[in-house]
């Protein structure tokens, strides 16, 4: 999916602006060094990315009026959109960067690829799964460059469904580079074009979509940091946007038609997701039942889960509690015989990761494998040898990336709070311990989440706690009980 911009309000409770800087600095080293992230691509993988020529044969859409949708200051851009209405319904015009035609099966960057797997993100900066001299420059997107791309044409009824879908190699040109708040802001004042008025249309539909089929979409804010202009640290949350929403939706059809594809093809890699335990929901109406949130009769999780309000603090406990019910996530290869299970739970339909190339590893063989199935024509052997590996390297990636994120985010919260041992903070006790005497609390401003201990924790309750510690280069935070209700007196 197309990733979350960050933008944040600077904290009003942050200690020592170059302290901080310090501490947050050597502590990102330091965990790179701990999880083996590299600093520089090798020259020889430099070399191959300067040396690069596009070898696929590609046909002509560069009349197409294309558009990208990113964060700000974004320049690994792997998809350009644009949507027209047809007699019967919608045509959506996706392209995908071709990054099989810039890279060379075999050779350094494909072997470079199967080492990062993809693009790790720090609040430094970020370690690229391809050279930049690709990734953002000659193989992205950008606009006014024309570049060769994967173009998906997926024609769309009245009501958002998808009644016919091809993928082919095009040249494409996007005229434009949006943000997601600048799309917003047009949408909002009547100033955006055809094809955002109708990415809105279209992004509805499929929202409408996804909750026919019983999809589960956990509207939880982002834990996110940014250093500000001044080198000050901040930890802040954000929801997104609606437009971010409406793309991601055409971001997830493309994945469900790919995964089509492949599965009527007998041969691809999907992106699954098991069906929730029926443990794990009753678990989760019990705890709904606790925090006083609505469950009506008959409503599934989704129903539920789609009008929480994570600014509410019950809510926000019942989101945390709800993602047990999106456990075990994996890649699933075939040839020949399609697995037995093919769905991704959450999305309600069987799915692939297809239209991120430049920064995922499994999205080339899998727009490379729907290319060849949609010409009538034999998957290459290079993306057909491939496929039985590629599980493997994309859980270890997968693992490998949360565990980078969440250091980085454990980082600045201990940096952020050192110096504040003993201070008391506004927050909410968003999960316990079975046994209730221990949970995570997280706090209003600086958007800390941490570790605290005490005596039946009031899930889903504002709170007033100290902190215990803040340990840098343990990347913790501790917290205690002050009141379990926002008002009480402090000590």
């Amino acid at each position: 999916m197309p990733r979350r911009h960050v933008q944040l309000q600077p904290s009003q409770h942050v200690p020592d602006g170059p302290a901080v800087d310090v501490l947050v600095r050597e502590g990102l080293a330091a965990l790179r060094h701990e999880l083996d992230i590299p600093e520089a691509f090798p020259p020889a993988v430099t070399a191959e990315a300067l040396a690069a020529q596009p070898t696929a044969q590609s046909g002509d859409a560069t009349d197409i009026p294309f558009v990208t949708i990113d964060p700000e200051g974004s320049m690994d851009l792997d998809q350009a959109l644009h949507i027209e209405r047809t007699a019967d319904g919608f045509r959506v015009h996706y392209a995908i960067a071709d990054v099989a035609s810039w890279v060379v099966p075999g050779g350094a960057i494909d072997d470079e690829a199967r080492l990062r797997v993809e693009t790790l993100y720090a609040p430094d900066g970020r370690t690229p799964l391809h050279p930049p001299e690709l990734s953002e420059g000659r193989a992205s997107l950008l606009p006014g460059q024309t570049s060769p791309a994967l173009l998906w044409t997926i024609e769309l009824d009245e009501e958002g469904e998808p009644t016919h879908v091809t993928v082919s190699r095009k040249r494409v040109q996007s005229r434009a580079q949006l943000t997601y708040n600048g799309a917003q802001k047009a949408l909002d004042d009547g100033t955006a074009d055809a094809t955002l008025r109708l990415l809105q249309v279209v992004g509805t539909l499929r929202q409408a979509a996804e909750i026919a089929r019983g999809g589960i979409t956990l509207p939880t804010p982002e834990q996110v940091v940014e250093q500000q202009a001044d080198g000050t640290w901040t930890l802040g949350s954000r929801a997104t946007l609606p437009v971010e929403e409406w793309n991601a939706q055409i971001s997830l059809l493309t994945g469900m038609c790919a995964a089509r594809l492949m599965i009527d093809g007998r041969i691809g890699v999907l992106r699954t997701l098991p069906k929730a335990d029926p443990r794990d929901v009753e678990r989760l109406r019990r705890s709904a039942h606790a925090l006083g949130v609505d469950w009506p009769d008959g409503a599934t999780p989704g129903d539920v889960i789609r009008n929480l309000d994570a600014s509410n603090p019950a809510h926000a406990a019942l989101l945390t509690e709800a993602t047990s019910l999106l456990r075990g996530a994996a890649y699933v290869a075939f040839a020949g015989e399609v697995p037995s299970y093919t769905m991704h739970a959450a999305i309600a339909a069987p799915y692939a990761h297809a239209t991120a190339p430049l920064r995922r590893l499994v999205d080339r063989f899998v727009g490379e494998v729907c290319v060849a199935l949609s010409a009538g024509t034999p998957v290459p052997a290079w993306a057909r040898d491939a496929l039985e590996e590629l599980p493997g390297l994309m859980a270890a990636g997968d693992k490998h990336a949360g565990e980078y994120e969440r250091g980085c985010i454990d980082l600045v919260e201990a940096a952020l709070l050192t110096g504040r041992v003993g201070d008391v903070f506004d927050g909410a006790i968003v999960d316990v311990r079975a046994d209730r005497e221990a949970g995570v609390v997280q706090l209003r401003d600086p958007a800390v989440r941490g570790r605290i201990e005490g005596v039946d924790l009031p899930l889903g309750t504002d709170v007033r706690v100290r902190v215990a510690s803040a340990d840098v280069k343990t990347r913790t935070v501790r917290f205690e009980m002050v009141a379990p209700l926002i008002g009480h007196e402090v000590p």
